[in-house]
């Protein structure tokens, strides 16, 4: 098969052969697609103060809706993304869009935490709308800068992840967080459907075996691939620390949940970090988001690494980045400074080791869809599991719980496949 850039009018062509429409801009536009749709998984997080407030029960005890969104995210990634090597990507990108903006229009409307829950579920569920586009844009790019082509979707996925953040607070503090919701419906519908109508068509061979063969093929397909299978490993304990400290950094930042989840008066308050919080409201919280944008500009930079250098080196000096900023974050707990400096650490490492770990999945076997699929489900899988310790570790001992849970994480990620030698 023959590798072509996606951003070529010329290049870039229909199944039958005529040019796509809008084919020049259509990198950037999967890209923009991609900020949108990944912003609806994260997009929970920093609204929980408020979400807890409109129900009347406390932040910790409906942080766990964020974890539900990953879970969520990662059935859809198992159900969904696979199709890509089976059916025209046009159809089903419109169809889960409009499924992901119904959904999160139900959210808005929702009386209760149960209800709420299950439409996050549900839109998370459907909004793998990345991760099929993903592997299209791998395919058709020239094979010298396919890192870079790829990296340049994944800058518009954090960018989506920035967005949610700070947009998202602003947002709910301005508006309230069902409005919030509601606008991110309206955005998904609008750029999902856009996006699936400029797409080229595709004359996709399914076949043997039922249209889901894809799913139930996936753990042969992770065993006979190494490094399919370090990718994925290494990548859940990577975004497993970064979900663990970014779902529950909210929390801190507001002062929300941290009275008897101290510590202190237990024996345990040294690995609280002496954090009790720092009473900001939802949108200035919301404002520390900002600190992701490094991922936008990383991602660039690692993609070019990637095509330079080799994925294996760039993942390494990733966890070596991440690291360090396990330390500062605890640290930041009482030291606001620290807490800048960690955040600008671990999503420059998450992203590095995106973008490294991703192309590796896309590059290592014969069906690309399926292969990513496995990726990103290892990834949110061992975020959504991390998540869920950090609520409970921060509502049993503070914010120095969480770190706790994130370093453990990270050293499992790498401890697990350190030994593995090509």
């Amino acid at each position: 098969m023959s590798a072509v850039s996606p951003v070529s009018a010329r290049a870039v062509r229909a199944g039958s052969g005529e040019p796509s429409p809008g084919a020049r801009f259509l990198l950037p536009l999967i890209a923009l697609c991609t900020a949108v749709t990944a912003a609806n998984i994260y997009l929970a997080a920093p609204l929980l103060p408020l979400i807890a407030r409109d129900f009347g029960t406390t932040a910790s005890s409906v942080a766990w809706i964020a974890s539900v969104a990953q879970f969520g995210y990662a059935a859809g990634l198992l159900l969904f993304a696979p199709l890509g090597d089976r059916v025209d990507r046009r159809r089903i990108v419109a169809v889960l869009s409009v499924v992901t903006a119904v959904a999160m229009g139900g959210g808005a409307l929702a009386g209760g935490a149960g209800v709420l829950a299950i439409a996050v579920f549900l839109a998370s569920a459907a909004t793998v709308v990345p991760q099929l586009l993903v592997p299209f844009v791998a395919q058709r790019a020239p094979a010298d800068r396919r890192a870079r082509h790829v990296a340049a979707v994944i800058a518009g996925l954090f960018t989506g992840i920035v967005a949610a953040r700070v947009l998202g607070g602003l947002a709910g503090q301005a508006f309230g967080w069902r409005w919030a919701f509601a606008g991110a419906a309206v955005l998904t519908a609008v750029l999902g459907v856009v996006t699936a109508w400029a797409l080229p068509r595709e004359r996709v061979a399914r076949g043997e075996g039922s249209l889901f063969a894809g799913l139930f093929g996936m753990p042969g397909l992770v065993r006979r691939s190494p490094e399919l299978w370090r990718a994925c490993v290494r990548q859940a304990g990577m975004y497993g620390a970064w979900s663990a400290l970014w779902t529950s950094l909210a929390l801190l930042l507001t002062g929300t949940g941290t009275g008897s989840g101290s510590g202190s008066g237990s024996g345990w308050g040294w690995i609280s970090g002496g954090a009790s919080g720092y009473g900001m409201s939802t949108a200035t919280a919301g404002l520390f988001g900002l600190f992701g944008l490094a991922a936008s500009v990383v991602a660039p930079l690692a993609g070019g690494l990637v095509d330079r250098f080799g994925a294996g080196h760039v993942v390494r000096g990733a966890y070596a980045v991440a690291a360090v900023s396990v330390p500062l974050f605890w640290w930041g707990g009482s030291a606001l400074p620290a807490l800048f400096v960690a955040a600008v650490l671990i999503h420059a490492a998450l992203v590095t080791s995106h973008v490294a770990n991703q192309t590796l999945a896309l590059t290592t076997t014969s069906s690309p869809s399926v292969a990513n699929s496995a990726y990103v489900v290892a990834g949110f899988a061992g975020g959504a599991t991390a998540s869920a310790l950090a609520g409970a570790a921060f509502g049993g001992f503070g914010w120095g719980g969480v770190v706790v849970v994130a370093g453990v994480w990270l050293g499992v990620g790498w401890g697990v496949t350190a030994g593995g030698r090509r």
